[in-house]
């Protein structure tokens, strides 16, 4: 009989659904435990994230810099790269978004420096990930360790900066003056507001619509450019790739150069859209969690862009949850490893019972002869 196969779409989109359904009901467990009901959370949580307009722009806030980061991972991980250096790559872009909002905001309107930042931002990116990525391709060091330890060396060197370059004279916080308001973003509900269109005041701003193109870029440079076939064949098989004449240095290189583009880009959502000024540690754990992004995502823009909205509903409704019942934000932390946890590690264990499932029920009784 000839083997029968599973459509891809239950164990790219069901199987998924499934493990944040079932992280979702261990999180239930935890609150029951601390003594909160697990459906008035739910509905606390998802009327936060999405029930009124301004808790809905602040999840698409966050939403936008997970995509970022997300996408950085996904890239690297079609080569058979695991980038965990997101954050160092996240800190160092937007530096490059900074100090570009520093020199030309004074001079110049939003729509002259945010193209400029977008180059600086994924220019700086992108060159904090290339010794990592030559040092991979050339010299065999692994580009899990070297990522690693340039997150600390882009800690290290960010706290300098803000800490005798940077800080204006006369205070003892760890940023930058504050950029000329004219280099600002535009924030959503002042784009629609410019249109007659009333929306309440959030963060979303206009790297939103930038993180987008983003995503389509991905899917056009992966599946389909010479590129995008050199990386994915990499990723594939290194050693066929070569005997095929793909050049692992370059493609090495050239993933890992985009890959920290895409990190670069961060600095746009949250200095030049938000905070407006550079601060320490601004990146926050964004460049880790685009790890798990990409993981639930499947590493494609599509998965990317859902596995972001997930994530942004965690962080504005666990910020809901944590304001109406006065639970500690750390819980989100906890709902976040749960999520990450089943659709991470965890996230084929489910899936041979769901494969063997369906095809009891669906699959078609298969009369060809042996």
């Amino acid at each position: 009989m000839s083997q029968k196969k599973v459509p891809a779409w239950v164990t790219v989109a069901l199987l998924p659904a499934i493990n944040v359904l079932v992280a979702f009901l261990v999180s239930a467990l935890l609150f029951v435990y601390i003594g909160v009901s697990p459906v008035e959370a739910a509905k606390t949580m998802w009327t936060g994230a999405f029930g009124y307009a301004e808790g809905f722009g602040y999840t698409l806030y966050y939403a936008t810099g997970f995509i970022f980061t997300g996408l950085a991972v996904a890239v690297a991980f079609h080569a058979g790269l695991f980038n965990i250096g997101g954050e160092g790559q996240a800190y160092i872009g937007g530096l490059g978004v900074g100090l570009i909002c520093l020199t030309l905001g004074d001079v110049a309107p939003w729509y002259v420096v945010f193209p400029v930042a977008i180059v600086a931002g994924g220019l700086f990116g992108a060159a904090w990930a290339f010794i990592p990525a030559y040092l991979q391709a050339k010299r065999g060091s692994h580009i899990v360790i070297t990522t690693i330890m340039f997150n600390f060396i882009a800690a290290s060197l960010m706290a300098y900066l803000l800490v005798d370059i940077l800080k204006p004279e006369g205070t003892m916080a760890t940023e930058s003056r504050v950029f000329a308001a004219q280099s600002w973003l535009p924030k959503m509900h002042e784009m629609l507001g410019a249109v007659g269109i009333e929306m309440a005041s959030s963060p979303l701003n206009l790297s939103f619509f930038f993180a987008l193109l983003c995503c389509l870029f991905v899917w056009l440079f992966i599946w389909h450019s010479r590129w995008g076939y050199e990386i994915r064949s990499i990723g594939a098989n290194a050693s066929a790739a070569g005997y095929a004449g793909i050049n692992y240095l370059k493609v090495i290189v050239l993933t890992m150069l985009v890959s920290g583009m895409l990190s670069g880009f961060f600095g746009l959502n949250v200095l030049q859209g938000e905070l407006h000024q550079i601060k320490l540690n601004f990146v926050e754990g964004f460049g880790f969690t685009g790890i798990a992004v990409a993981l639930m995502g499947r590493n494609h823009p599509v998965g990317v862009l859902l596995a972001s909205l997930l994530f942004g509903f965690l962080y504005q409704g666990g910020a809901e949850l944590s304001f109406e019942y006065g639970i500690d934000r750390n819980i989100v932390v906890v709902l976040q490893g749960l999520v990450i946890l089943f659709s991470g590690a965890l996230e084929h264990m489910f899936r041979p019972s769901l494969e063997r499932t369906y095809l009891k029920l669906f699959a078609k009784p298969d009369n060809g002869a042996a």
